[in-house]
């Protein structure tokens, strides 16, 4: 789950996530921190 809140000018983002068993948790959370880390440079960049 990923919730945004308005923080005045900015916008926090707060994602949670119920691990699956097929992966690592931390190929897991290494997967989501890239699709985050993709998403905050296109934001940027608009």
């Amino acid at each position: 789950m990923i919730v945004f809140s308005s923080n005045g000018n900015e916008t926090k983002v707060t994602e949670t996530f119920d691990p699956e068993s097929e992966n690592s948790i931390e190929m897991q959370r290494g997967g989501w921190q890239a699709i985050l880390d993709s998403f905050k440079k296109y934001t940027e960049s608009i």
